[in-house]
């Protein structure tokens, strides 16, 4: 038997809940079952609790002691009964587990057999992560094309959803595009499909398109500055030297995105502490 399972056949408590969530999330489907049983006894404990209170309190267990008692038989009941057949709780609450866990081990997760290849594929722990890990492909970026640092690691955010939100391939790996550069025909590389969000006329339209992929998040940074410099609708922007927000509302006027409050969005990302912090 798993620690997992030896741990809910405890009292209903919700420390122990805590532990087996986390176990669940690092053992195995045996783990998520015992969490839900735990959760359907400690709901049908309330049910008993709600039942004896509604109840007339004159009695046999009227005492301190008598209560406590009465409350361990309830705890133990609702395990018993939790533990056999249950009221179908505990099934709905394995699916709703399962899909959470799920979420949280596909966030721009290493192809598999990969290694510990390259940090650029393990998952951003949170924006300041995503801004301090990639500074330096952004930097060499900026070196090479002349657009702003800041610009840059803000509008990867936005496309990326600081790195949450990353095409992926067939196999589950990461395409690591950063800036939701699409695979037209021109692109003779590996591509993710993925749904995207474009503005038709005004107004935002789910879409499904083809991305391009890279090995790293670094030649996401290489490919985007190329991108940029080999289009001449890109040249206004790339040869703006005023602040950032020049930079990015010139991009936005040569179709960079459909999005109308695109300039202004990646604007708000450098102006927010994450970007103020660590820049």
């Amino acid at each position: 038997m798993s620690s997992a399972l030896s741990t809910a056949a405890v009292y209903t408590d919700l420390q122990g809940l805590t532990g087996l969530r986390k176990q669940a999330r690092e053992e195995s489907p045996a783990a998520l079952q015992a969490v839900a049983r735990q959760l359907e006894a400690i709901f049908m404990q309330m049910m008993l609790k709600s039942m004896r209170d509604a109840s007339p309190e004159k009695g046999l267990f009227d005492s301190d002691q008598g209560k406590f008692y009465q409350e361990m038989f309830d705890k133990q009941m609702a395990l018993s009964l939790s533990g056999r057949q249950g009221v179908g709780l505990a099934d709905v609450l394995v699916r709703q587990l399962s899909q959470q866990v799920s979420s949280t081990d596909t966030v721009d997760k290493p192809a598999a057999g990969a290694g510990p290849q390259s940090s650029n594929s393990m998952p951003f722990v949170s924006p300041e992560d995503f801004v301090r890990r990639l500074k330096g492909p952004a930097q060499a970026a900026t070196t090479q094309a002349g657009m702003p640092v800041e610009a840059l690691l803000a509008q990867a955010a936005l496309e990326s959803g600081w790195g949450r939100h990353i095409p992926r391939l067939p196999d589950g790996s990461s395409s690591h595009n950063l800036f939701g550069i699409k695979a037209d025909a021109r692109w003779e590389g590996a591509r993710a499909v993925a749904t995207t969000v474009e503005y038709r006329q005004g107004i935002a339209v789910k879409e499904q398109a083809s991305f391009r992929s890279y090995p790293s998040f670094a030649e996401s940074f290489t490919d985007y500055a190329h991108f940029l410099q080999q289009s001449p609708r890109y040249a206004t922007a790339l040869q703006q030297e005023g602040p950032p927000e020049a930079y990015l509302k010139a991009l936005q006027q040569a179709g960079y995105a459909t999005d109308p409050a695109y300039a202004d969005k990646i604007t708000a990302i450098m102006a927010g502490p994450v970007m103020q912090n660590i820049l």
